[in-house]
């Protein structure tokens, strides 16, 4: 048998039928590398207001909210003077006003930091009803003004 492949045990060898797929992912995965450095990258908009500087910056004193009980009525004190809560926003505006010149007047309950700070003895709603108060009034940087007990 002239020309014919015969193995060590004298059968005739067959042909590998099997696909090789060995250089079939090879190719794939050489394509997926160029897709992935040629494809276009996703961007997303973000918006971002960057705050502008019209001058150096202001060290503004804050405007200081006291709450307290004196002979068992509610007092009210803004930077040391007493008011009503009806009389609340317009007196922390202009104390506002007062403690932050370099602040345009439109800009100043957006800007203004006031601090509201009561007794122990007040009771929370009490402290609550003051700062909804001043929400109320579209001022809207408003804190708390914590202080320790044994001071």
């Amino acid at each position: 048998m002239a020309g014919a492949i015969t193995s060590d045990t004298g059968r005739r060898m067959q042909p590998n039928v099997q696909p090789n797929v060995i250089p079939f992912i090879d190719v794939l995965l050489v394509l997926l590398i160029i897709f992935m450095v040629t494809a276009p990258k996703p961007t997303t908009d973000i918006r971002v207001d960057a705050p502008t500087l019209s001058g150096p910056a202001s060290h503004a004193r804050p405007t200081i909210v006291a709450i307290f009980r004196a002979d068992g009525a509610l007092r009210i004190e803004v930077d040391g003077e007493t008011t009503s809560p009806g009389d609340l926003a317009g007196l922390v505006l202009a104390r506002a006003a007062a403690n932050n010149p370099t602040t345009p007047t439109q800009d100043l309950k957006r800007e203004a930091r006031i601090f509201v700070r009561a007794d122990l003895d007040v009771a929370y709603q009490s402290v609550i009803s003051v700062m909804d108060e001043l929400y109320g009034a579209q001022f809207a940087r408003i804190g708390v003004y914590a202080q320790d007990a044994d001071a």
